[in-house]
C-alpha cells in the first residue's frame, strides 16, 4: 500500500529511533484515516428507528398480501349462493313482475314447496313422541319395581341400581322411537334445511343489491328501480323503519304462539324462549342497515312462517297430512289461542 512505501523511505532516510517513532505516527494516521469513511457512512446512513418501521411495513404487506378472503367473503362467493342469484333472476324474468313482487313470490314458493312439508313431518315426529310418553311412564314404574328387586337380590347400592336402571330405560326409549319411526333427531331436519336456505337467499340478496361481483352488478340497477311504497331503491336500507319494525313484530309473534301451546314450561325452555325473543329484537336494528331487498324477504318469510304455524294447528288440516293427534290438540285452536293470549297480557 502508499503508506507503506512511504514508511520504508523514511525509515531509510531517519536514525533509527527516528525512524521507529515514524513508523508508529503513520500507522496511526493511517488507521485514523481508515476509521473516517466508516464514521461518515454511519452518519449518512437510515436511522435504527427508520429501518424498523420499514420493515414492520414490509412484513405488515406481506401479511395482508398473503391473507385469505374472511370466512363471510367466501360464503357470499359461493357456488351455493351463486345458483340462488340465478334462481332468482330466472325467477323475477319468467314472471315478469317487478323485483319487489319477484322476491316475495319467491319466497313464498320456496317456504311453501319446501319448509312446509318438512313443517308438517316434525309435527307428525313431535305427536308420536308425546303420544309414546304414556308408554313410557309406565314402562319406567315396570322397570323401577324390577331393578328394586334385582338389587335386593344382588346387594346393590342405590348408585349400581341407579345406573342399571337409566342405562335398561335408554335401551327400551331407543327401542320405543325405531318402533314408531320416532327418534327426535328427525323432529330437527326442518332447521338444518331452513336455515342455509335463508343464509343462501340473503346472501344472493345482498350480492345483487351491493353488485359485489360481476354477475350479480347487472341486477344492481334493476334492483335500485324494483322497490314501491316507501321504499323504491331495493338497494338502499328502508328509511322508515317499517320493514324492520314489522320484521321484528312478527318474529316475536311466532315466539308467543309458540310459547302459549306449551302448558307445562322446563327453565331450559324459558331460556330458550327469552333468546329468541332477544334475536327477533336485535333483528329489527340490523334489518335497518342492510338493503331493503334482503329486509323484504327477511319480513315475507317471517310473515309465510307466521302462517304455517297457524295452518298446522288446524284440525282438518292435520287430519288431511295425517299428522297423529296429540294431548296439545284442540277442535278451536284459534280461539284457545286468542284467549291465552288476552289472558296472559291483559288481565
Amino acid at each position: 500500500m502508499l503508506w507503506q512505501s512511504r514508511a520504508g523511505l523514511l525509515m531509510a532516510a531517519l536514525p533509527r529511533p527516528c525512524a521507529r517513532r515514524a513508523l508508529k505516527m503513520a500507522c496511526t494516521a493511517s488507521c485514523h484515516d481508515q476509521r473516517l469513511p466508516r464514521r461518515e457512512g454511519v452518519r449518512l446512513s437510515r436511522s435504527p428507528g427508520s429501518a424498523v418501521l420499514q420493515s414492520r411495513g414490509l412484513v405488515s404487506a406481506a401479511s395482508a398480501a398473503s391473507a385469505g378472503p374472511s370466512w363471510y367473503e367466501s360464503l357470499a362467493d359461493s357456488t351455493p349462493v351463486h345458483l340462488t342469484e340465478g334462481l332468482l333472476a330466472l325467477t323475477q324474468q319468467a314472471t315478469g313482475l317487478p323485483w319487489w313482487a319477484s322476491i316475495a313470490c319467491t319466497t313464498v314458493a320456496l317456504r311453501t314447496a319446501v319448509t312446509l312439508p318438512l313443517g308438517t313431518y316434525q309435527m307428525a315426529i313431535i305427536a308420536k313422541i308425546e303420544s309414546l310418553q304414556v308408554e313410557i311412564g309406565e314402562l319406567a314404574k315396570r322397570l323401577r319395581y324390577e331393578v328394586s328387586v334385582r338389587a335386593k337380590q344382588l346387594g346393590w347400592s342405590e348408585k349400581v341400581a341407579r345406573y342399571h336402571f337409566r342405562k335398561n330405560l335408554r335401551r327400551i326409549v331407543s327401542e320405543l322411537y325405531v318402533r314408531d319411526n320416532c327418534h327426535p333427531v328427525k323432529a330437527s331436519l326442518l332447521i338444518w334445511v331452513q336455515i342455509p336456505m335463508w343464509v343462501f337467499l340473503s346472501l344472493a340478496l345482498r350480492n345483487m343489491s351491493l353488485g359485489v361481483s360481476d354477475s350479480s352488478r347487472a341486477f344492481q340497477s334493476e334492483l335500485a328501480a324494483g322497490g314501491a311504497l316507501w321504499f323504491p331503491d331495493l338497494t338502499l336500507p328502508d328509511p322508515t323503519w317499517i320493514m324492520p319494525v314489522s320484521l321484528g313484530l312478527v318474529n316475536l309473534i311466532i315466539v308467543e304462539i309458540f310459547s302459549l301451546r306449551r302448558t307445562e314450561v322446563s327453565r331450559f325452555q324459558k331460556y330458550i324462549t327469552n333468546f329468541i325473543r332477544g334475536i327477533s329484537l336485535v333483528m329489527i336494528p340490523i334489518a335497518a342497515t342492510v338493503p331493503s331487498s334482503m329486509t323484504l324477504y327477511w319480513l315475507s318469510s317471517s310473515c309465510v312462517g307466521l302462517g304455517h304455524n297457524l295452518l298446522l294447528r288446524s284440525p282438518r288440516f292435520r287430519r288431511i297430512c295425517r299428522i297423529p293427534p296429540s294431548r296439545a290438540d284442540s277442535e278451536t285452536p284459534y280461539r284457545d289461542l286468542a284467549s291465552a293470549f288476552v289472558t296472559k297480557y291483559f288481565k
